[in-house]
């Protein structure tokens, strides 16, 4: 198959320049040439040979290495080409940095070029995205292996069905199937084009052999030229030695034969001046910018040189030679070094990517153990991931190394991020158990009648609830939808008790809310003890109605203004009216049957009288910061004035305290003074 031939391409390609050999190499050439005798059959492989190994001699003694080697992969890309013109396209064809793509866009890359170039053109590119996929795949696999592993699993049990890998699968063989079948279409022609142009060699030899007028013999010889030409393409690995053979040939008759010697001279003028013109652009194309475009022109130019135009005269041939090989080993020079400068530019790169290694190395070493920060870990992680990629090619003799050094380090995070998480499984199966315990008492208390108790029960649970961890995620929406039902049946049913109370509110709201129309149209008469009289019977009545609504308590807000409004006009200060609002509730306390009522009462009091005294007693502390400070001071004023209502409310509580502990010792005297009635009316009796 050709497609195996072309594999051994590089070790098959020789040198073109025997057509410009030194005079002292042609004259060996020639000599051993025209010892041989024409049979009439095609020449044999090994005359082929034979003849190429002269032309490389020869070359490596005009040329020099660096001449051979830039020669050499000319001829062989003119080669590759010449079995089909359309290989060409290759040059065109972008080269991309496969390694910096995912392996799912490197499947599209390749569809891509399968689709829209020629199968011949694109070996490179497949090469190299077949080469990058499975250095991808093979890490993926060993990843996926390895978590299988740590979650328990057997490795001989390990299966994985990656559908990137088998979308791949589906397009590499479309890609081989295609490539097959053009090998296969092209062998047979090709060799049969090599069969016509050898059979064309032998007959160009045989014109030196033929006696006959010279006029027929030169048309002879323009017949073969052309027939030449329109013989097709042949397979690469016998391009540059059946060309070598037949410009060998072409020379010997232009050489030895008795010609016309206008009719040579005018051929070996124009292929000069074609020759010239090659020269010409060669040498300007040293002064191109764009060298992967100059580099194939000059491909192209030597195709021509071999191709199209014949040999130049002997006085010319070496010389001229020599000017194309100079200017083709300039802009080689100029390759090799921006090839040098890209040296560079890998070095660089090369520093990124451990750079970037050595981060993840510093992260996996430092993996966190809350799951927040290690997700931010994991971002972290594959941003550096990316920039790797992104970061361009690196020298070819370090790359296995930096990639080996980037995948472990990566690995090695992997690692430690599934442990952590393997831990967290356990931890969240815990948390599972403590969450089916809160919702086995949620349900148990759904339909409790003791309101009290349960609303605090089932708060306190939601607390605990709440600093529970997270559970398997499979499990988490489940139990908590349960959870959640339980507790929302409880207090569905509370609140449904509540708004019957209500609707009590409701009305108490419209009771406080005429109250306090009243009290706005109240009017002094001017007698202090009749108007005292009638504000506490306001205030009375105030006491006496309910609870209102909680969106309208306000309505509290606006009564007792309206009463430190009246309270001001009768010149009571403000300690006055507190205890006569107070003494309202005073009443109300000893109307309760509730006989921790007063008890209750004592205790807010006494907190309040604390909370005042902790108030005063800081800010006069405060004050002694400003001991050096003016009076006129605004943030000294502020504190003494600060001090002083707080001393006031502190009088005020005391009052209140006062008038509770009467209120309490006349309750029990009249307790003790009925207890010694009933003593007495019992003893009369």
């Amino acid at each position: 198959m050709l497609e195996d031939k072309e594999d051994k391409l590089q070790n098959n390609v020789e040198t073109e320049e025997v057509s410009e050999t030194s005079e002292s190499s042609k004259n060996s050439e020639i000599t051993s040439e025209t010892t041989t005798t024409n049979t009439g059959d095609q020449e044999s492989v090994a005359d082929i040979d034979t003849t190429s190994a002269m032309a490389e001699t020869s070359t490596k003694k005009d040329g020099g290495e660096e001449k051979e080697d830039v020669l050499e992969e000319i001829d062989e890309s003119n080669a590759e080409d010449a079995e089909d013109e359309d290989n060409q396209q290759r040059h065109q064809i972008p080269m991309p940095d496969y390694h910096a793509m995912s392996m799912e866009n490197l499947v599209g890359e390749l569809q891509r070029l399968i689709r829209n170039e020629k199968v011949q053109a694109i070996k490179k590119h497949v090469e190299g995205i077949k080469a990058e996929f499975d250095l991808k795949f093979q890490d993926f696999i060993e990843e996926k292996k390895e978590d299988f592993i740590n979650n328990g699993g057997n490795e001989i049990d390990f299966r994985y069905n990656s559908v990137t890998k088998r979308q791949y699968n589906e397009v590499y063989s479309e890609y081989r199937e295609k490539r097959n079948l053009y090998y296969k279409n092209l062998e047979q022609g090709l060799k049969a084009n090599l069969a016509k142009r050898l059979e064309i060699i032998n007959e160009l030899k045989g014109l030196v052999n033929v006696e006959e007028d010279i006029n027929t013999t030169y048309k002879n010889f323009k017949d073969l030229q052309e027939a030449w030409k329109n013989a097709g393409p042949i397979p690469r690995t016998n391009y540059n030695d059946v060309w070598r053979t037949y410009h060998h040939h072409i020379e010997i008759f232009y050489d030895f034969l008795h010609l016309n010697r206008e009719l040579r001279d005018l051929d070996f003028k124009h292929n000069l001046e074609e020759k010239i013109k090659i020269v010409e652009r060669a040498e300007a194309l040293v002064a191109e910018e764009d060298l992967s475009k100059a580099f194939q022109e000059l491909q192209t130019l030597h195709k021509i040189w071999k191709e199209d135009i014949g040999p130049v005269g002997k006085d010319h041939r070496e010389a001229i030679w020599e000017r194309f090989s100079n200017a083709t080993k300039a802009l080689h020079g100029r390759r090799q070094e921006y090839f040098k400068d890209i040296e560079k530019v890998y070095e660089q790169n090369l520093a990124k990517k451990t750079e970037i290694t050595q981060a993840i190395s510093a992260i996996a070493s430092n993996v966190s153990q809350k799951h927040k920060e290690l997700q931010q870990q994991i971002k972290e992680v594959e941003a550096l991931r990316e920039s790797f990629f992104k970061a361009g090619k690196v020298p070819q003799k370090v790359n296995e190394k930096t990639w080996a050094s980037f995948k472990e380090a990566v690995r090695e995070f992997n690692r430690n991020k599934n442990n952590y998480y393997k831990n967290l499984k356990k931890e969240q199966q815990i948390n599972l158990d403590k969450k089916r315990d809160l919702l086995k008492l949620a349900v148990s208390l759904k339909d409790s009648e003791d309101w009290d108790t349960t609303t605090q029960e089932l708060k306190r649970i939601q607390n605990e609830w709440k600093k529970i961890g997270h559970v398997p995620r499979k499990y988490s929406d489940k139990i908590w939808k349960e959870f959640k039902a339980a507790c929302n049946h409880f207090f569905d049913r509370l609140h449904a008790l509540k708004n019957e109370a209500h609707k009590e509110e409701a009305e108490n709201f419209d009771l406080k809310n005429a109250c306090l129309e009243k009290l706005k149209a109240f009017e002094l008469s001017g007698d202090k003890s009749k108007d005292l009289s009638s504000i506490k019977e306001f205030i009375s009545e105030w006491k006496s109605i309910g609870r209102v609504p909680f969106n309208k308590k306000n309505i509290n807000v606006k009564f007792n203004k309206i009463l430190d409004a009246i309270f001001k006009k009768l010149n009571i200060n403000k300690q006055e009216a507190e205890l006569l609002k107070y003494g309202n509730k005073i009443q109300q306390l000893a109307n309760n049957d509730n006989e921790y009522a007063i008890s209750n009462e004592r205790t807010f009091i006494r907190r309040k009288i604390d909370e005042s005294k902790n108030e005063v007693r800081q800010l006069e502390n405060n004050l002694q910061f400003f001991s050096n400070a003016s009076e006129d001071n605004p943030l000294v004023r502020e504190v003494i004035k600060n001090i002083e209502n707080h001393k006031a409310a502190l009088a005020t509580w005391k009052e209140k305290l006062k008038k509770l502990n009467i209120l309490e010792n006349n309750l029990i005297k009249e307790a003790e003074d009925a207890e010694n009635d009933e003593a007495e009316t019992t003893k009369e009796e």
